[in-house]
């Protein structure tokens, strides 16, 4: 039965004009991706953006037979998947409008661990980029034992990342831009491999999709939204990871910048980010320990936050505030909250995620927030 679903589910993202966002509408339409190809046309018609073209498309027997070898690829390969509606799908993914239907997975790490940050830069990476990458990520792994690095695994900053990530055991994972059948760049396969014990490789993109330009942009958007901050390491003024870091802002999502000499080339983009008021400021792996709000204890076994009292917060207002409408409520989804404090959304996340930590309050799906019973 679950390989039944799987064969549909791959189906879904093989018909030529239906993209994430319209693939989405037809799951609520019709209620899983078998029922898309089982569907009369008459109901399909009914759906807001389907016409007779579209439906021609889902028709196609090339759709169900490019899934047939789709499938027989992934079982053999060992590959796992995740569609938008599992339980094991990447959340912080999944909250963004343009997430995939479905990604390919292929490794050993949590995709909805506790803190995930993703690290981005230039291909043109100097040794002074490379030696605040891996001074950077070796702080986060002294503090944050756990956290799981992103990137793409491109040359400059993207493998510096990677492979810093390894050197100090932190888990780390490769967003593709092409099918799970090749590796590119060739010269990276060697960390890939090593990735896979520690953190693993991700893609929508099935067997036989080339790195060709168009899917770096979308390979950034995942990068982007499977974290909680994006950090750029270097940028020329026009670099593609500030496209990441844009996209990361767009998700309401944390963005940070490594400055650099005004006449250095690799830190035009860096700069203007943070001129631009588009990236906060950070040197080193404190500051964004301390920007994200992640300087609480946690149990050194397992990461899991130590369950603290309301009392760990007395004399912080906003907390407070938050808590007694939490009492109110009950629950209460967080654009209402931010409503209701007159607090921006990004402010408000972090005292949330402090106060989810600490314990007394917990994250239910659809970014809703109650008391912990």
């Amino acid at each position: 039965m679950m390989q039944n679903q799987l064969f549909y589910q791959i189906a879904l993202t093989m018909i030529t004009g239906v993209g994430n966002v319209l693939g989405r509408q037809l799951l609520q339409a019709v209620g899983d991706a078998e029922a898309v190809f089982r569907e009369k046309t008459q109901v399909l018609e009914k759906i807001p953006g389907i016409g007779q073209g579209l439906i021609a498309e889902i028709k196609h027997p090339k759709v169900l037979e490019q899934a047939e070898k789709e499938l027989a690829f992934i079982e053999k390969s060992k590959i796992t998947t995740y569609f938008i509606s599992s339980k094991d799908y990447p959340s912080r993914l999944r909250e963004c409008q343009d997430a995939p239907l479905l990604v390919y997975f292929k490794g050993q790490c949590d995709l909805n661990t506790l803190r995930i940050v993703s690290v981005v830069g230039t291909r043109k990476i100097t040794e002074y980029g490379k030696d605040v990458c891996e001074g950077l990520i070796a702080g986060l792994a002294e503090n944050l034992p756990g956290l799981l690095v992103v990137s793409g695994l491109a040359y400059g900053a993207d493998i510096t990342a990677h492979r810093s990530a390894l050197k100090y055991q932190l888990p780390t994972l490769a967003v593709l831009a092409h099918g799970m059948d090749r590796i590119y760049p060739p010269i990276h396969r060697t960390t890939a491999i090593e990735m896979l014990e520690n953190g693993g490789l991700l893609t929508e993109f099935s067997s036989g999709n080339r790195p060709e330009k168009p899917n770096f942009v979308r390979r950034n958007r995942i990068i982007a939204g499977l974290s909680d901050a994006t950090i750029v390491i270097e940028s020329a003024d026009r670099g593609g990871s500030l496209i990441t870091a844009n996209i990361a802002s767009s998700y309401s999502r944390d963005v940070f910048a490594i400055p650099g000499r005004i006449n250095d080339t690799c830190s035009q983009g860096c700069n203007r980010l943070i001129r631009d008021n588009k990236a906060g400021l950070v040197s080193c792996a404190a500051d964004v320990i301390s920007a994200m709000l992640w300087d609480v204890p946690v149990t050194s076994k397992d990461h899991v936050p130590v369950v603290q009292t309301e009392s760990f917060f007395a004399g912080s207002e906003e907390n407070e505030q938050i808590l007694a409408i939490l009492r109110e409520k009950k629950e209460i989804d967080i654009n209402q909250l931010s409503i209701e404090m007159d607090m921006p959304v990004h402010k408000l996340s972090g005292l949330l995620f402090e106060l989810e930590l600490a314990g007394p309050i917990k994250k239910a799906p659809g970014n809703v927030y109650k008391m912990v019973q």
